[in-house]
């Protein structure tokens, strides 16, 4: 009989997020080289370059891919004859790993999980509490898997309840463009199907935490019904052209999963989650002989691919309004000079201040200039700033057209695409929207030489920073013509795909 301590619980989750912090796991990096490989969309397989050159400096920096390090998901199968030893909860055991990982002073995690989740939402400062899931099975040992899933994909989950009869592949393929990019693909594809409706959102959850094998499955061909649907929406989800970031290409996602349950008769209960390309989770096992011995990476799972990323030089210095509205989307620039960040709380406040005709904080000055949707993580050792990363431009659309009229704003980078009122806005303004990779945080980072708070500093990792960067990669997503990259990109490679005179081949 295994005697596991809560003590040996802590410590291993504590370790797992920090290890799952900076490595993708082995599987995932071989899945996307290869995808890297057989990209002929020029703008996807320059953010698959980028995906891959910064989980390789992730894993050797030991800083976080992505600067959102997520909200903790923990699986447990705890063996029913095992006994756990300790004076906590094994909730709070958990907790307290989580709390000790992402307070480590030498790889410092950005604390994301606020409380309550409506009214003041206020952070609860260490990333506690965690998604516990647990189930009781044979055996004497617990089994674990950690996962921290980041909000950009997360926030894409979507849930539906079909009619028996309808067409699975139909709606996946309906949903999955409306999702947008903002879950950074390429990615995995999770669904639950079957159960109840919260039981196949756990499915789906639960399926994105097996391994990417959909090579082997078109090499050996499907076994039975679930491996068909998962070929088969794998291929018409990849044909719909959307790439990778949402520029257009050949792979959207990576590999499909799906776990099912038996369900009601009159009922087709389907989840579907997509996991980002900053992907992170781990499995082990507790077997009361200490804490977790967690898997050896190897260095050469990473392809030799160049740190350098092409693209035009501009010095953001010397930028004239003619200089931005003479790009064009699908352009790749290198960007130097100061800019602004600002992301949702942040905008909040300057509108209200807006709104009440009283001045922008001083050193807050938006005229001309860029602002950067961005939080980052706090900085190590000589370093100016954390992994800093974009998120998700469409949350600040309803700010948009404010912040162009009222302070001069030049553009704006983030991620992924903006809605219609977004673009009618930078239209008018004449601005543009560049974006930055999401999934390429660290990477991004090592561009920003230096950072200093200026304004609402209390708003911690969503405060206003000024960043003074040098050569940072970026794309124009939207230019001041009102074209978007992210509409004609999967728009021209839907078409491309269809027309090709040989189908696609995997594998």
């Amino acid at each position: 009989m295994a005697r596991i301590t809560t003590k040996d619980l802590t410590e291993s989750i504590a370790n797992a997020l920090q290890y799952i912090s900076y490595y993708h796991s082995p599987d995932f990096v071989k899945a996307m080289a290869r995808a890297y490989e057989r990209e002929e969309s020029s703008a996807a397989k320059n953010a698959m370059a980028q995906i891959l050159i910064n989980s390789r400096l992730a894993a050797e920096g030991h800083r976080p891919i992505c600067q959102d390090t997520g909200i903790v998901v923990v699986f447990l199968k705890i063996g029913q004859s095992a006994v756990i030893d300790g004076d906590h909860s094994i909730q709070d055991a958990i907790d307290a790993g989580v709390r000790r990982a992402y307070q480590n002073p030498d790889n410092p995690l950005r604390a994301s999980m606020v409380s309550p989740p409506i009214g003041a939402r206020k952070n609860t400062g260490d990333n506690t509490p965690a998604v516990v899931h647990t189930e009781i099975v044979p055996g004497e040992n617990i089994e674990i898997t950690v996962a921290a899933k980041g909000g950009g994909s997360e926030n894409k989950a979507r849930m539906t309840m079909l009619n028996p009869s309808d067409s699975l592949v139909d709606w996946v393929t309906d949903t999955l463009p409306a999702m947008g990019a903002g879950w950074c693909p390429p990615g995995v594809l999770g669904l639950g199907i079957g159960g109840t409706p919260e039981k196949a959102m756990l499915m789906a959850k639960e399926s994105l935490m097996s391994s990417i094998d959909i090579d082997e499955l078109i090499k050996n061909g499907p076994k039975n019904e679930v491996e068909e649907l998962r070929l088969e929406i794998f291929k018409a989800v990849n044909r719909l052209g959307i790439g990778a970031q949402g520029l257009g290409g050949l792979t959207t996602v990576l590999d499909v999963k799906i776990e099912t349950y038996a369900t009601h008769a009159a009922s087709l209960p389907v989840a579907m989650i997509p996991n980002c390309a900053a992907t992170r989770h781990v499995h082990f096992k507790l077997d009361g002989h200490g804490p977790a011995e967690l898997p050896l990476v190897d260095p050469t799972v990473w392809p030799k691919i160049t740190n350098t990323v092409s693209g035009k030089r501009i010095d953001l210095e010397r930028l004239t309004p003619e200089d931005y509205r003479s790009w064009k989307i699908g352009e790749n620039l290198l960007i130097s000079g100061k800019i602004l960040t600002g992301r949702d709380a942040a905008h909040k406040r300057i509108l209200e201040l807006i709104a009440t005709n009283k001045p922008l904080p001083d050193g807050v000055d938006f005229a001309g200039r860029f602002i950067y949707y961005v939080g980052p993580v706090d900085p190590v050792g000589n370093e100016v700033v954390g992994p800093a990363g974009p998120t998700t431009s469409s949350r600040m659309d309803k700010f948009t057209d404010t912040m162009l009229a009222e302070t001069g704003l030049a553009g704006m980078i983030g991620k992924a695409e903006r809605g219609p009122d977004a673009i009618a806005s930078i239209k008018r303004h004449g601005s543009v929207y560049l974006i930055a990779v999401g999934g390429a945080a660290y990477l991004v980072s090592q561009a920003i030489k230096s950072a200093r708070i200026v304004a609402f500093e209390d708003l911690g990792m969503e405060a206003i920073y000024e960043f003074e960067v040098k050569d940072m990669p970026v794309t124009v997503a939207v230019d001041s013509s009102g074209a978007s990259a992210h509409i004609q990109g999967p728009k021209s490679w839907k078409e491309k795909i269809a027309n090709f005179p040989v189908a696609i081949t995997y594998g």
